[in-house]
């Protein structure tokens, strides 16, 4: 046998070994055939090291410049549950994984969170003794613990909030039997607006700032769990647009004294609060009070010790929306300078404030949006952070200097980067895939741009599975002139004087982006089953989506849909201009707002779209909440114009192809009282819909059952547009 004829068996035995994704891998794949890497990686603390967990989440490993970044083991699980239990032999530990959340403190410590049966504990762990250093305490049973810098912990129980001190006394701050009033709770405002947690630490640790939202007069509304013998209701508070919303107030709370200060906010209740920052002495409180109508923002500075409005620092107004998301980052050992995000030139930049509310310097640089702040350099000169790039497409690396305001790329192949620079600023940690590299970390040295390779991924399917072709497009939206970022799957074994029929995966909302320069392009699995499955899989992110800025996102405001889907009908003329692409065969699946986008394009563009699955469809918006659902379209009173050419309930009448509609009978987001109605106003026009219920499910489907709703949707493409 020559060589020849063995390679050709060889390579014909590895090509026939491939195989299609399954449809459990839809929902498994992500696991199964994810890149290599280094999970929970970070840079050890005064150290030119960096650490990460095994792949069974067993240990932690350290790379180190002074090793020539050879990989050696610090910790296992093993040695801190023995630490563990030494520190507290009166509870019970099983530590089943090492934790993947850990804060360096110093080169030979970190902080992390553990839960014991008796306890939850914040715990310092020294990797050098293999021993519980320091630690915190509260009663297992507490959730949403807020440490301070003095070993007082607040936590909530049920509505009300606890507080440990550093002796082991547990203080009740607040005791509201009512469950309409909610005490220091991360769910205010229905986490709009940034909002992620609902109590806040002075620098001191002697005072707590906390939310107290007051919901009693928001209508109940029920969410029924079909689990019990009996299927029981579960109210909700649920205010929806254009009615009467929740009222909030921030409190703070004084240890020594246990004496509570309500800030005064002021009028009218019906308003939001903020970017909730304490100032670093600890004398002031700075607050974002955004009107109702979400389009002036008023930041305030009050007295923390009496509650009293001292001044405005500044204000924004805008004729669609503000949209403040990011709290106040004060600049180390300057307490009278603080690093402030926002939009309101255009894109989410920084810009350096003082606390008497004076502008100092735009710390912008083109048209990069600020993504994820990192922090400052060892002499607190520069901020480093990830931004956008390449019409949003990437994410990269910059530092600016506060004082010149001179920006640097730190990083520069094109693609998504996740990156971070040592405490020392000398060396970058570098994470990145584009549509052709799976996974690249290199330690990079920022004075002579050297970087040594830590992890180069080799494709993960090579050998498994024969993935279909998948690029990146550029089309013009409907307005003409703005560059749309687009991707196309194609059919496995593509054929181009073929003919494909067409699902268009849909979101089309704020705060989302399906395509990116990264690995798969952002394309979920399911879209590469579906391309197995012999269709073109096309996603395309219309004027409204994430990382393009503000004006790309305000050509919509009081009219939502329009131009969302003049942009997709953009979309589906690029694919007419296919010759493989059979235009009598085009179908659209989309959740959430795609859901909106599905049903709205089946429905106002019946001739074009054949087959479409809505899950958890908004299809009035006077029927979704007041903070989203106001802030894009007004309110039903002062917009009904607006609401109903949004409303898909007096277009069930246009309905011609197969529409699937799916929702999770819990959905307390997108409340079934959506999809319900649009069922029936079909019943009333005569149309056929298709209808399925996950009965105990939210506002998606997560788990094996993913797969079941996963093997639905393929099967209505393939029985109705095939």
């Amino acid at each position: 046998m020559n060589k020849f004829t063995l390679f050709c068996l060889l390579t014909g035995s590895m090509t026939f070994a491939q195989r299609a994704l399954t449809i459990e891998e839809t929902v498994m794949g992500g696991r199964k055939y994810a890149p290599t890497t280094q999970t929970a990686q970070q840079w050890r603390k005064d150290s030119k090291s960096i650490t990460y967990l095994s792949a069974d989440f067993s240990t932690l490993f350290e790379k180190s410049a002074a090793t020539s970044w050879k990989e050696s083991t610090l910790t296992t699980k093993t040695e801190l549950e023995s630490a563990l239990k030494t520190k507290f032999p009166n509870d019970e530990f099983s530590v089943r994984t090492f934790p993947a959340s850990i804060n360096w403190k110093t080169a030979n410590t970190f902080e992390t969170e553990i839960s014991g049966k008796k306890n939850n504990y914040k715990v310092t762990y020294d990797i050098v003794t293999k021993q519980i250093t320091t630690a915190v305490a509260f009663d297992a049973s507490g959730t949403s613990a807020a440490f301070s810098s003095n070993n007082n912990t607040a936590w909530l129980k049920g509505n009300n909030i606890k507080i440990t001190d550093a002796s082991g006394k547990v203080i009740e701050v607040t005791n509201d039997e009512n469950q309409g009033i909610v005490n220091g709770n991360d769910y205010v405002h229905r986490q709009e607006f940034g909002i992620d947690r609902g109590m806040w630490w002075n620098e001191a640790g002697t005072q707590l700032a906390y939310y107290r939202k007051d919901e009693t007069m928001v209508g109940n509304y029920p969410i029924i769990n079909w689990n019990e013998r009996e299927a029981a209701n579960k109210d909700v508070k649920y205010p929806m647009a254009g009615m009467t919303s929740e009222n909030v107030t921030l409190v703070i709370y004084d240890v020594a004294t246990g004496k509570k200060v309500t800030v005064q906010t002021g009028e009218p209740k019906e308003q939001y609060l903020t970017m909730v920052s304490w100032e670093p002495t600890g004398k002031y409180i700075f607050i974002g009070i955004l009107n109702r109508e979400q389009n002036h923002l008023k930041f305030n500075k009050y007295d923390a010790k009496t509650g009293a409005f001292v001044k405005t620092l500044f204000e924004e107004k805008a004729s669609t929306w503000v949209e403040p998301q990011h709290a106040l980052t004060f600049v180390p050992n300057n307490p009278n300078q603080f690093i402030y995000q926002t939009d309101i030139n255009g894109f989410n930049q920084m810009y350096l404030y003082n606390t008497d509310g004076k502008l100092l310097k735009n710390l912008g640089y083109k048209d990069v949006i600020v993504k994820d702040f990192l922090g400052f350099d060892a002499k607190n000169t520069k901020i480093n952070y990830i931004g956008t790039a390449n019409n949003g497409l990437d994410r990269q690396l910059y530092q600016v200097d506060i004082k010149s305001g001179k920006t640097v790329q730190l990083t520069s192949i094109s693609g998504t980067h996740n990156a971070t620079v040592s405490s020392d600023g000398t060396m970058i940690l570098d994470q990145y895939s584009n549509v052709s590299t799976p996974n690249e970390i290199s330690v990079i040295d920022v004075k002579s741009k050297k970087a040594t390779t830590l992890v180069k991924a080799e494709n993960p399917f090579t050998g498994k599975v024969e993935m279909p072709k998948m690029e990146l497009v550029t089309i013009t939206s409907a307005d003409g002139k703005t560059p749309l970022n687009g991707r196309i799957i194609y059919p496995a074994n593509f054929d181009a004087t073929k003919k494909y029929p067409v699902m268009i995966y849909v979101y089309g909302g704020s705060h989302a982006q399906l395509v990116n320069n990264r690995w798969m392009g952002g394309g979920g699995y399911f879209d590469y089953y579906m391309a197995q499955e012999g269709y073109v899989v096309f996603t395309l992110d219309n004027r409204g989506s994430d990382a393009r800025g503000k004006k790309f996102c305000d050509v919509n405001h009081r009219q939502l849909g329009v131009n969302e889907m003049a942009d997709q009908m953009k979309g589906v003329e690029f694919l007419k201009s296919k010759s493989f692409v059979d235009a009598d065969k085009i179908g659209v699946f989309g959740w959430s707002f795609g859901g909106f986008m599905a049903t709205s394009l089946m429905t106002n563009q019946n001739n074009v779209f054949k087959v479409g699955v809505a899950g958890g469809p908004v299809i009035d918006w006077k029927y979704y909440e007041v903070m989203y659902g106001e802030r894009y379209m007004d309110t039903p009173q002062e917009n009904p114009e607006g609401y109903a050419k949004a409303s898909l309930l007096d277009k069930a009448k246009d309905l011609k192809g197969r529409l699937l509609i799916i929702h999770g009978a819990q959905d307390p987001v997108v409340v079934q009282q959506q999809s319900m109605n649009f069922v029936e106003a079909c019943i009333k026009a005569g149309k056929q819909v298709d209808y399925f219920l996950y009965p105990n499910h939210e506002h998606n489907v997560g788990g094996r059952d993913r797969i079941h709703m996963y093997a639905k949707i393929a099967d209505y493409f393939n029985t109705h547009l095939k």
